[in-house]
């Protein structure tokens, strides 16, 4: 009898310490087509955009699809997709698209974060977010313990998640880390005003996601956000070749980020990631620099005047998720179209919260994704 109720003791405290984690990963203007397809031979061989192509050639071409991604991204494709549910392949009837207006990154980020898809947020300037986060919403509830964090490399992020009302731990742009100053965060500090960025007012992912590591393996909170953000800045830049060097080392980011927290008590097998885009890029050679709806185009992005019909494609978005409450399904093919603003509702479920506490007009949880 006495071992019969340690054994229920033990079950109930197991059951009431163990926490669902999050992290939130963002890759800005990452394409599908590269997600799903890899390389593109129309751009790997445009000499605007790729100065050697056959060396590029050499790292990331093949004759199908599948062996394409593989060698762009290959622990997505080898582990996070065969372990998890991926949702955006449009080659095969899998549709993400964005739900706001403009087809842009603070938009974008704006739709991610607080499921609302909002019309006023029509630019990239750093004006404060009115609009609330979930990971603000988190930020106020005792059990979360406001131990949540965003770290990005966008230097817009701050606004994004209006940092003065929500009171987040954000570092983003050239920001040094603040945490507590180890040898290894000493060092990325000074590196980071050493090095060069060719932006600026984006820096290198690699210090986005060392200084985000150092987090993690220092406060271990519960939800954290991650922006990575080079493949847009090649991209835009006319890169193509750096635009694919970027996609493969964020892969290899997050293969180093999924094995952290697999070897951390705290986080393993009760984490859970989501990984997405902000928007998506144009389909053509012509077009895939840029990313921009009609409506941008008549206003905040009339540089792209030579677009008026807008950049086709840079609606088209995708996600992937792997945790313990996602199924192992591989590609996923939803009976509609899935919304970018069903990311917010999405991660509150992960965490076993009703959406409609925090704002029940935000779009609702991709059911796709979860097992039953």
């Amino acid at each position: 009898m006495r071992f019969v109720v340690a054994s229920i003791v033990l079950f109930f405290t197991t059951f009431t310490v163990a926490k669902e984690n999050l992290i939130v990963v963002t890759i800005d203007g990452l394409r599908w087509q590269e997600v799903f397809g890899g390389a593109e031979k129309a751009l790997i061989e445009h000499k605007d955009f790729v100065a050697q192509p056959e060396q590029l050639k050499a790292q990331f071409w093949a004759e199908t699809p599948e062996k394409r991604r593989e060698l762009l991204m290959p622990f997505f494709w080898k582990t996070l997709i065969n372990n998890g549910s991926a949702i955006g392949n449009r080659n095969i009837g899998s549709n993400m698209s964005v739900a706001n207006n403009w087809h842009f990154s603070y938009p974008g980020y704006n739709e991610i974060f607080t499921g609302i898809a909002d019309d006023k947020i029509d630019s990239n300037e750093k004006r404060p977010n009115p609009n609330i986060s979930f990971i603000e919403f988190l930020n106020n509830r005792p059990e979360f313990g406001g131990n949540l964090a965003v770290f990005a490399g966008w230097d817009v992020f701050p606004a994004i998640f209006n940092v003065e009302r929500s009171g987040l731990h954000v570092n983003a742009g050239f920001m040094p880390s603040k945490a507590k100053h180890t040898a290894e965060t000493t060092l990325l500090n000074q590196l980071q005003q050493e090095i060069p960025s060719p932006w600026h007012n984006v820096r290198f992912d690699a210090f986005t996601y060392r200084f985000a590591k150092n987090y993690i393996l220092a406060k271990t909170p519960r939800v954290l956000a991650i922006g990575f953000g080079e493949t847009d800045d090649f991209a835009h830049d006319g890169r193509y070749d750096q635009y694919l060097h970027a996609a493969h080392r964020t892969d290899k980011f997050i293969q180093d980020l999924w094995q952290t927290i697999q070897s951390l008590p705290e986080y393993q097998n009760q984490t859970t990631l989501l990984i997405t885009t902000d928007h998506g890029r144009g389909v053509t050679p012509e077009q895939w620099q840029h990313h921009a709806s009609p409506k941008a185009i008549s206003g905040y992005l009339k540089s792209l005047g030579k677009f008026p019909k807008g950049i086709l494609g840079s609606e088209q978005t995708w996600l992937v998720a792997i945790g313990p409450g996602i199924k192992s399904k591989g590609q996923v093919i939803p009976a509609g179209e899935i919304r970018q603003n069903q990311i917010a509702a999405t991660a509150l479920k992960i965490l076993d919260l009703d959406p409609d506490i925090f704002n029940p007009d935000i779009g609702s949880p991709i059911q796709e994704i979860f097992t039953p």
